[in-house]
């Protein structure tokens, strides 16, 4: 197994590194090693959770990365002999809440933010890319991912929970499809591997969908840090955000964002192999050993 990265390190023994560095890909066919031919490639790079966005134009910048830089990916991969490659798309390419029901792959997608419209217009792309070369296209749609190393606003609750800060969403009942990165990890291995996975789009998750409030629960259980829980009602809470300028972020946390994930159940007989409970436990060791 080969790790093309663009900066830092794997680790271990069983895993080779070739580190790129160029800004979204840019010259990987002529730099790609001429010793690695491969059959498969997963490709999980993005821009992704720009907390405070300074670029000049952040839709550009988005699809600068997201979509030439991926499709550098896979033009110099299937020069080299790739017959299937992985995108790890995300879940915000379809939808940012679930209007009630949960999201299957068969939803038309309506992407609101940068990065989401980012990631569809990526798989489009590739979608195309594919029909006109035979490359095999595997789409997989991640909600929020966790486990050791997360960062962003999972983080942010993270060190909420261990300082003990009163959070006010007792009342948020609102529930959200998550991915521990083991089970997603499992997951992309069936989409590499299966001959079913072939130029189809799979939604994953974990096998139990939390609300906000069992979350920082469950987090703050494994942290030995009890949630401080403020029940402030729902309605509430967005006026607030109206107010404070962080409607966005309050109606993300405030609205269901469901998974169906019967899909890949059903074509590649896939089954998250750890449970959420071991998911926020691993989490919060690691938490606990780096803090």
């Amino acid at each position: 197994m080969t790790a093309l990265l663009r900066r830092g390190h794997v680790g271990g023994d069983v895993v080779r590194e070739w580190h790129h560095e160029a800004a979204d890909f840019v010259g990987l066919q002529e730099a790609w090693p001429n010793d690695l031919s491969p059959d498969c490639v997963v490709h999980l790079a993005a821009r992704v959770h720009v907390m405070r966005d300074d670029a000049p134009d952040p839709v550009a910048a988005f699809r600068a990365t997201n979509v030439e830089g991926t499709l550098r990916v896979a033009r110099a991969a299937q020069a080299r002999g790739a017959r299937r490659m992985v995108f790890v798309s995300s879940i915000k390419a379809v939808a940012e809440v679930d209007g009630g029901v949960p999201l299957a792959e068969s939803v038309p997608p309506m992407p609101l933010d940068p990065y989401g419209l980012s990631k569809r217009a990526a798989e489009e792309a590739l979608w195309r890319l594919g029909e006109e070369t035979g490359l095999e296209v595997v789409v997989v749609r991640p909600p929020l991912v966790y486990g050791p190393g997360v960062g962003a606003n999972f983080l942010q609750m993270m060190d909420a929970l261990w300082r003990g800060v009163p959070l006010p969403l007792g009342s948020v009942n609102a529930r959200r499809s998550l991915v521990y990165t083991e089970n997603l990890a499992d997951a992309l291995m069936h989409c590499v591997t299966d001959p079913r996975a072939a130029n189809a789009c799979f939604h994953v998750a974990d096998a139990e969908d939390l609300s906000v409030a069992q979350l920082l629960r469950g987090l703050g259980r494994h942290l030995s840090k009890p949630a401080r829980l403020i029940p402030v009602p729902t309605g509430l809470l967005r006026a607030a955000g109206v107010l404070s300028g962080r409607s966005a972020q309050l109606e993300r946390l405030t609205s269901s964002l469901q998974v169906d994930t019967s899909l890949i159940h059903a074509r590649l007989g896939w089954q998250p192999p750890f449970a959420v409970e071991e998911g926020l436990e691993a989490t919060a060791r690691w938490y606990r050993a780096t803090h």
